[in-house]
């Protein structure tokens, strides 16, 4: 993405310390974003310009619609160069079955009624396993990890505006980033960018800017991802799904500037001494 894109400069009066100046500031840009899937609308988004294949291809993911990066044939822009609607194509073999799930999805946006937070959680997680991995990581590890994060956070130090993600491999290298005005975009960007390029399975954990809840983890679940790390502290929801799926949340002490692991605690280690 560049810079032209993604932030617009306004003109601001800025006051410190009893001094007021007037100076330049770069904001994130919003524009809407359709996605079509197989010519019909399925959703509008809010997002910052740049990654769309990425952020249709995580969203279709985490949604449920698609299981892997086979299921996809082909993600475009529009004809007429729309850069704000973009369509997915299915692949052949299992088209039949995705437009199953897309007809289940509609037919449960539609339905009104009683609706509780432990059905939505029994529904998300009834047919989602998290492979064990036998992967864990130390305190210091966790240090390192946002350090790292931190450091590949692009536009947010420009326009104190974006939310961020970023994956890791089991070598804590980051294997792909998103950042966006929106937080759940910013996660669907990360994830595409390994389902387009069919490396999900080298993801051991997520790094991300804002509080876990109920929509980040059901994306990262979809996503099979075992260990989340975050700025701020989870919603209930997001315990409950981490806690049946033996997930691991780790999430920073803003008490004690260290960090709570609010379940799944196998999976961090002492450091050796």
């Amino acid at each position: 993405m560049d810079n032209n894109k993604t932030c617009k400069t306004y003109d601001i009066t800025r006051y410190q310390n009893n001094v007021i100046s007037r100076e330049k500031q770069d904001f994130v840009l919003e524009e809407p974003l359709l996605i079509t899937i197989e010519d019909t609308p399925y959703s509008t988004l809010i997002r910052t310009p740049g990654n769309e294949t990425e952020l249709a291809a995580g969203l279709c993911l985490s949604e449920g619609i698609i299981q892997s990066h086979s299921d996809i044939a082909s993600i475009d822009f529009c004809i007429n160069s729309d850069k704000n609607r973009i369509t997915v194509k299915l692949a052949d073999k299992n088209k039949k079955e995705i437009r199953k799930r897309l007809e289940k999805k509609r037919f449960i946006n539609q339905l009104s009624g009683e609706i509780s937070s432990e059905k939505m959680i029994n529904d998300l997680t009834q047919n989602i396993n998290i492979a064990d991995h036998k992967f864990n990581i130390t305190p210091q590890q966790i240090n390192i990890i946002l350090e790292k994060f931190f450091n590949r956070q692009k536009y947010y130090a420009k326009t104190r505006g974006t939310h961020a993600v970023a994956l890791f491999n089991s070598r804590l290298n980051i294997i792909s980033q998103g950042e966006d005005v929106g937080r759940h975009n910013a996660m669907d960007k990360a994830i595409g960018f390994l389902l387009i390029n069919n490396k999900m399975a080298d993801i051991r954990l997520a790094a991300l800017s804002s509080r876990i809840s109920f929509e980040i983890i059901q994306k990262t679940a979809q996503a099979k991802i075992p260990i989340l790390i975050s700025l701020s502290n989870p919603t209930s929801m997001a315990v409950e799904i981490a806690l049946k799926l033996n997930m691991t949340i780790i999430n920073m002490d803003k008490k004690t500037d260290g960090f709570i692991v609010s379940c799944g605690d196998k999976r961090v280690k002492q450091n050796k001494r």
